[in-house]
C-alpha cells in the first residue's frame, strides 16, 4: 500500500508540474463558483437574519399584536383590546415613513406611549437628557437611534438643541433632538415620538398601526390567539389580523421579501461553478488521452482497473478539494468587503436601514465546499472511467487516442436530457421556486455537450466533401477539415468549454437585455403625462390635501391633470403587503394608463371594477372575472377583476382601482401623485414654473418622463450589477478555458507536427493549419453555443422569472454584446493555438517524432 501510494503521489505531483496552468485554471473556475455562491448566502443570510431581528426588537416582549389589514385604523378598538379578558397590558404603536427634505429620503417614525411601551418594549424608550425627563412626552420632540443620527449628520451623540426637519403633506416642521433609543440594533434607522404627538403633527388623529399586547401570566398564547381572532373577525369583519411577534407566518412574510432573488443570484453564481466542471473535464479528458501509454504500462506491470480509476478519480479530487477550499475562504472574505462597503441589500433594496455583519456558518461551508469537490469529481468521472476500461494492449500503440473518445460521441443520453428538460420546463413552481427550471437548463447544457461530437463530425465532413472533390483545394483548409472530421472527441472537449461558456452568457444576457427593454418600454407606456408632481421622494407622510389639489389644478392652466393615491393594504398574514393604487382612470379604456396583459373583462353594471398585477395570479390566486374583497374603510369591499397588468416596481402585488371609488369607501381626499398634460416642451416649462410659485412650491418634486425612466433605469442597472459581475466572470473563465484547452490540445500534437513536416508540409501551413481549427472550432462552438443559449434564456425568460418574481416581459437580444463576446471567442482560440503552435513547432520534426522509431 505504500508504495501505491508513492506512486499516486508521483503521479499527482508530475501531472501539475507538467501542466500547471490547466490545473490553476481548473481550481480558479471551482474557487470563483464556490466563492460567489458562498458569499451571495452570507450576505444574504446576515442581512435577512439582521432584518427579522430588527423587526422583532420593535415588537419587544408582546405576546400578541393586532395588526390592521390596512396601513392604519381607527383607534376605539384600543379600549377594547386593553380590557379584554387574559390581557395583563395593551400599547398602542403608530408607525409611519417620514419624508426628510434634506436627506430626500424617508425616516422610519415609531410613535409609543411610554408609560406602557416601557413594559412591553423598552428598547425603545428614549434615553432623554439629564433634568429633562419630561422629553419623552413632549410634543417637539424626538429620539432617534445612532444609525438614524449617524444617517442624518447629527454626530454620533445629539445633544439637546439638534433639529430635525420632516415633512407632513406640504408642510415642513422641526423638532429637537432629545437624545438617543436605548438600545437600537446596530444600523437600525428610526426615530421614536410620544404617540400623540406623532398623530397631531402627521395628520393621523385617532389612528393605531397596531397594539402590542402582554398576556396574564400562565395565559395560553394559541388559544388566547384564536378566541381573539374570532371575536374580532365577528365583531369586524375583515378589518384585523392577529400574529405572535416570533410566530412562523411573520417569519414568512420576512422571508418571502426577497427569497427569489436570493436564490436567483446563487444560482447565476453556481454558474461558473458548472463551467469549472467543464474544464475539470478537459483536463482530465487531455491528461487521460497523453498518458494512455503510461497507464497502459502500469496496467501491464500490475496496477489493477479500481487503482488506475481511483488515481484519476484522486486527481480530479485534488482539484476541487483546493478549489473548494480556496472558494469558502474566499467567500468569506467577499461577504464581509461586500457587507462593509455596500450593506446586505446587493443593490436590490429589499433590506433598507439595517448594518448586518457577516457569521461563518460551517454547514453552509460545508455544503458550498462539497459543491466544489463533487462538480470537480463530476468532471473526472468519464476520463476516470475511460483510464479503468482501456485494454492494455491497445492503449500501448500510438495514434489510438480518438478511439478513447468514441463514447462521447453516443447521442441517445444527449436526447435523452433534451427531452427531459423540456418536460422539465414545463413544470410547475416548487415552493414558488423554478426549481424544474433551473434542472431544465442543466440538462439542456449537458445534453447540448454531448451532441458536440456528433455535430462537430457531421458538420466537418459535410464541409470536407467539396474539397474532396475539388483538385485545387487549398491543402491547408483540407487538411485542417478531415482531421476535425476525423476526430470529433478531441474537438468534442473543445467545443464543450466554448458551448458551456458562450451559451450561459447568451442567456443571462438576453434575459438581462430583457428584463431591461422591457421595464424601459413599460415605463413609456405607463408614464403618458408630460409632468409628474409629488411632495417628498420616499415615505408615506407626504400628500396632497383638497387646497392643495385645487391649487395644482389652477396651475395647470386648464390642462388635463390625474390625481393618484396609493398605500398598503394586507390580504395575506403571511405575506407582505399589496400595494393599492388608486387613480383616475377610465374603465372602458384602461389600457391607456395600465400595460394590460392576458385577458379583459367588460365591467358589469353597479360593480366597481379593479385590475391586478401578475403577481396577484400567481400569489393570491386571483382570476379576470372573480370578486377581490379588498380591506378598505375599515371593511372588505368588493371589487370586480376586469383585468391584468404589468406591473415592475411591486413584486409583491398591486391592485389599481378608480380614485372615485377609493374615496368614495374611504372618505379620504389625500393624493400623493399628480400627473399632468401639457401638450409641449413649452406648455410644461410654464406649468413647471407655476407650481414652483405655489406657496408650497419648495416641497414639491418634479419629475419628467425621461427623468423618471433614466432614474429607473440606474436603479435597474444598480440591482443587477452582481448579475452583470457573474457574467463577466463567466466569460472570463470561458475564455481561459477555451484558451487552456486549445493549447493543451495543440502542445499534445507535437509528434503530429512532426510528421506532417516529415512530408513536406511547411511550418507556415502548420500555424495555418492550427489558425483554422481553433477560427472552425470555436465557430461551430459559438453558433451551438448561441442556439443554445437562446433556449436557455427562453427558460429564464418564460419560465424561471415568472415562477420567481410573478411578472412577464418580452424577448430582447442584445445583438451587439452577443457578437462583440463571439468576436473576442473567436480571436482568443485563434491567437492560442497560433502561440501554442509556434511552441509545439520549435522542438524540430525529429525529436517531435523520435518516439514512435
Amino acid at each position: 500500500m505504500s508504495g501505491l501510494s508513492v506512486l499516486s503521489r508521483w503521479l499527482l505531483l508530475g501531472e501539475w508540474r507538467a501542466h500547471p496552468v490547466r490545473a490553476v485554471l481548473a481550481v480558479a473556475a471551482i474557487a470563483v463558483g464556490v466563492a460567489m455562491g458562498f458569499a451571495i448566502h452570507l450576505i444574504n443570510a446576515a442581512a435577512f437574519n439582521e432584518f427579522s431581528a430588527a423587526i422583532k426588537s420593535l415588537s419587544g416582549q408582546a405576546d400578541i399584536q393586532v395588526l390592521g389589514r390596512e396601513a392604519t385604523f381607527d383607534e376605539s378598538i384600543y379600549p377594547v383590546l386593553a380590557q379584554y379578558e387574559g390581557v395583563a397590558l395593551a400599547s398602542p404603536v403608530l408607525e409611519l415613513q417620514a419624508a426628510v427634505p434634506a436627506a430626500k429620503g424617508s425616516l422610519r417614525l415609531v410613535g409609543i406611549d411610554p408609560l406602557r411601551a416601557g413594559y412591553i418594549a423598552p428598547d425603545l424608550l428614549g434615553v432623554p437628557a439629564e433634568g429633562r425627563g419630561s422629553d419623552v412626552l413632549g410634543d417637539a420632540t424626538i429620539f432617534l437611534s445612532p444609525a438614524a443620527q449617524s444617517w442624518l449628520n447629527l454626530g454620533k451623540e445629539a445633544p439637546p438643541g439638534n433639529n430635525l426637519t420632516l415633512r407632513a403633506g406640504t408642510t415642513d416642521f422641526s423638532l429637537r433632538v432629545a437624545g438617543p433609543v436605548a438600545r437600537a440594533r446596530p444600523g437600525q434607522r428610526f426615530g421614536v415620538m410620544d404617540i400623540g404627538a406623532l398623530q397631531w403633527r402627521f395628520g393621523q388623529l385617532g389612528r393605531l398601526s397596531r397594539v402590542d399586547l402582554r398576556l396574564r401570566d400562565g395565559a395560553n398564547r394559541a388559544a388566547f390567539e384564536q378566541k381573539l381572532t374570532a371575536d374580532l373577525e365577528r365583531q369586524f369583519p375583515g378589518r384585523f389580523r392577529i400574529q405572535q411577534p416570533n410566530d412562523s407566518d411573520q417569519e414568512s412574510r420576512n422571508n418571502n421579501l426577497s427569497r427569489a432573488y436570493r436564490v436567483n443570484l446563487t444560482v447565476l453564481a453556481l454558474v461558473a461553478l458548472f463551467t469549472g466542471a467543464f474544464l475539470v473535464f478537459s483536463t482530465q479528458a487531455l491528461s487521460v488521452m497523453r498518458r494512455r501509454s503510461q497507464f497502459a504500462l502500469l496496467r501491464v506491470l500490475g496496477v489493477e482497473r479500481r487503482q488506475l480509476l481511483r488515481q484519476v478519480l484522486v486527481e480530479g479530487a485534488s482539484l476541487g478539494v483546493i478549489g473548494a477550499a480556496l472558494g469558502v475562504a474566499a467567500g468569506y472574505a467577499l461577504a464581509a468587503t461586500a457587507l462593509r462597503l455596500f450593506g446586505g441589500d446587493l443593490g436590490a433594496g429589499y433590506f433598507p436601514g439595517i448594518k448586518p455583519q457577516v457569521v461563518f456558518t460551517p454547514v453552509a461551508a460545508a455544503v458550498f465546499f462539497a459543491l466544489g469537490l463533487g462538480v470537480a469529481l463530476l468532471g473526472c468521472l468519464a476520463p476516470a472511467l475511460e483510464a479503468a476500461r482501456a485494454r492494455p494492449a491497445v492503449a500501448l500503440k500510438s495514434g489510438n487516442d480518438e478511439a478513447a473518445l468514441s463514447r462521447l460521441s453516443r447521442v441517445w443520453p444527449s436526447l435523452a436530457c433534451l427531452l427531459l428538460a423540456g418536460a422539465f420546463s414545463l413544470a410547475p413552481p416548487v415552493f414558488e421556486l423554478p426549481l424544474f427550471g433551473y434542472v431544465a437548463i442543466a440538462l439542456l447544457l449537458v445534453g447540448g455537450i454531448g451532441l458536440m461530437p456528433r455535430l462537430a463530425s457531421s458538420t466537418f465532413r459535410l464541409l470536407n466533401r467539396p474539397l474532396l472533390r475539388h483538385p485545387k483545394a487549398p491543402p491547408v483548409l483540407a487538411l485542417t477539415l478531415a482531421r476535425l472530421a476525423n476526430s470529433p472527441g478531441q474537438a468534442s472537449i473543445a467545443l464543450g468549454g466554448v458551448l458551456a461558456s458562450f451559451s450561459l452568457m447568451v442567456a443571462m444576457g438576453i434575459m438581462v437585455a430583457s428584463f431591461r427593454i422591457s421595464v424601459d418600454d413599460w415605463m413609456r407606456h405607463i408614464l403618458p403625462a408630460d409632468l409628474y408632481v409629488r411632495t417628498a421622494s420616499g415615505g408615506s407622510s407626504g400628500f396632497f390635501g383638497k387646497p392643495e389639489q385645487e391649487a395644482i389644478l389652477r396651475a395647470a392652466g386648464g390642462n388635463p391633470v390625474q390625481f393618484l393615491r396609493t398605500r398598503p393594504i394586507s390580504l395575506a398574514s403571511n405575506r407582505p403587503d399589496v400595494v393599492l393604487i388608486a387613480r383616475d382612470i377610465d374603465a372602458a379604456d384602461p389600457g391607456r394608463l395600465l400595460f394590460l396583459v392576458g385577458e379583459s373583462r367588460p365591467v358589469p353594471p353597479g360593480a366597481r371594477p379593479a385590475w391586478v398585477s401578475e403577481a396577484m395570479l400567481d400569489l393570491y390566486g386571483a382570476q379576470v372575472g372573480q370578486t377581490l374583497l379588498l380591506p378598505l374603510g375599515g371593511r372588505p369591499a368588493p371589487f370586480f377583476v376586469a383585468g391584468v397588468w404589468r406591473d415592475y416596481a411591486n413584486q409583491s402585488g398591486s391592485v389599481v382601482v378608480r380614485l372615485a371609488d377609493y374615496r368614495a369607501l374611504t372618505g379620504a381626499d389625500e393624493v400623493t401623485d399628480a400627473a399632468i398634460y401639457a401638450g409641449s416642451e413649452a406648455a410644461t416649462d410654464t406649468i413647471e414654473g407655476a407650481l414652483r410659485k405655489l406657496p408650497f412650491g419648495p416641497a414639491l418634486q418634479l419629475a419628467r418622463p425621461g427623468e423618471i425612466r433614466a432614474m429607473s433605469l440606474q436603479i435597474f442597472d444598480r440591482s443587477f450589477a452582481v448579475t452583470y459581475l457573474l457574467e463577466a466572470i463567466a466569460i472570463v473563465i470561458g475564455l481561459s478555458g477555451v484558451a487552456a484547452t486549445f493549447s493543451a490540445q495543440t502542445l499534445a500534437r507535437a509528434k503530429e507536427f512532426g510528421m506532417l513536416r516529415h512530408v513536406g508540409v511547411t511550418r507556415r501551413q502548420v500555424l495555418g493549419i492550427l489558425a483554422c481549427e481553433g477560427g472552425l472550432l470555436t465557430l461551430l462552438g459559438v453558433a451551438c453555443g448561441f442556439a443554445l443559449g437562446l433556449v436557455i434564456s427562453l427558460i429564464l425568460v418564460f419560465v424561471v422569472n415568472p415562477q420567481s418574481f410573478h411578472w412577464t416581459m418580452g424577448l430582447h437580444l442584445p445583438w451587439g454584446l452577443l457578437g462583440t463576446v463571439a468576436f473576442v471567442l473567436v480571436a482568443a482560440s485563434v491567437a492560442t493555438a497560433l502561440v501554442s503552435g509556434r511552441f509545439a513547432l520549435s522542438g524540430g520534426p525529429v525529436r517531435a517524432v523520435r518516439e514512435d522509431w
